[in-house]
């Protein structure tokens, strides 16, 4: 496989819209890279540089050392699966998934070699015969796979590959593709605006909006600590409950709550007393138990869990609505009142939203 080195990427079209700012990232060989954020941040435009579909408008791109900033496609030795498949109707399975080699007029007996595995692997040997129209979409998906893997390429690109396919598929196309990075321990990037995607395949998340990179790292480092706002907002689901609160000397004083601070958050906060920060909590953060007061709108039982949807009493406002995600079948019927307590919060600087933490 491969190492890649995204160098100080821009992206700027001719009408001097700038899609991609200073992108940096090093994938190391054999790593799982997801780049994710919602539509418009520029993730596909990065992968899309990546692959040499697109000119790369500043920056360096190097694979395994080489400067491949200007290569063409063809030879950067890269593999993508795209969204919709991108499928020959008229051909079989089979010549689908040999096409590229084909081309390259490789030797026939090494071709059926590299796609009998190829279908071994992705589990569609008694569909080499058929034709794309009598497969279904996660089938097509694992062709558009398969057309990849027989290719035997440095580095494995995904752009958006389930997006087409209804919930139980993707499910279900999500553990192949996992099952088949540790099969091969293949260079991969990802790009998805599903974070739970992201947080399922990724050995490190690469968090993007408005063409900038938010944070990048592990699964848990993204939604145990995220860099800001943004990242706070759009990892975890259903997402984080954010209150803008005062600094108290001993606790977080909010238009509708008191949150009492422990002496660590004494400590990290000591610099905000007298000033405004934005609180943050996760709904599996909340439990019942505690002194702040909410009034119940709704619950979504979801079995072993249930999302209660409220506001925190007193108030009319929109930032005072809350969603809890208390343990169990709770049976709150709106305009009920449950007292909770947070477990775990988040603070953030209002002014640059950027996470307040401990200088390292």
């Amino acid at each position: 496989m491969a190492n890649i080195s995204l160098q100080h990427l821009d992206k700027i079209y001719d009408n001097k819209v700038q899609a991609v700012f200073d992108f940096n990232l090093e994938v190391q060989d054999g790593e799982f890279i997801v780049l994710v954020g919602p539509s418009g941040c520029g993730k596909s435009t990065t992968l899309r540089m990546v692959a040499g579909l697109e000119d790369i408008s500043a920056g360096t791109l190097l694979l395994d050392g080489k400067d491949i900033t200007t290569a063409p496609a063809k030879d950067r030795d890269m593999a993508m699966v795209f969204q919709n498949y991108a499928l020959y109707g008229h051909m079989t399975v089979y010549e689908n998934m040999a096409f590229s080699l084909t081309l390259r007029k490789e030797d026939p007996n090494v071709i059926h070699k590299k796609v009998l595995a190829a279908a071994e692997i992705l589990g569609l040997t008694d569909q080499l015969n058929k034709k794309p129209k009598q497969l279904s979409g996660g089938q097509r998906q694992r062709v558009a796979m398969g057309r990849a893997i027989v290719r035997n390429p440095k580095v494995f690109l995904f752009d958006e590959p389930l997006s087409n396919l209804d919930a139980k598929l993707r499910g279900a196309t999500r553990r192949e593709i996992l099952l088949l990075h540790k099969r091969m321990n293949a260079t991969m990037l990802y790009v998805t605006h599903d974070q739970t995607e992201a947080l399922t395949l990724a050995d490190r998340i690469v968090c993007m909006s408005m063409g900038h990179v938010q944070q990048v790292g592990t699964p848990l480092e993204l939604y145990d600590t995220p860099a800001n706002l943004f990242v706070a907002s759009f990892i975890g689901l259903p997402p984080m409950n954010f209150f803008n609160v005062t600094v108290g000397q001993d606790a977080l004083e909010g238009s509708f709550f008191r949150y009492k601070l422990s002496g660590e958050q004494k400590s990290l906060l000591a610099a905000y007393v007298g000033k405004e920060i934005v609180l943050g909590v996760r709904p599996e953060d909340i439990e019942t138990g505690g002194d702040i007061d909410v009034q119940v709108f709704s619950n979504e039982n979801l079995g072993m869990s249930t999302l209660v949807h409220g506001r925190l009493c007193g108030s009319n406002t929109q930032e005072a609505q809350i969603t809890c995600k208390l343990r169990g079948w709770c049976d709150y019927k709106p305009g009920d009142h449950v007292s909770v307590q947070f477990k775990k919060c988040h603070f953030f600087d209002k002014e640059t939203t950027n996470a307040i933490r401990e200088e390292e």
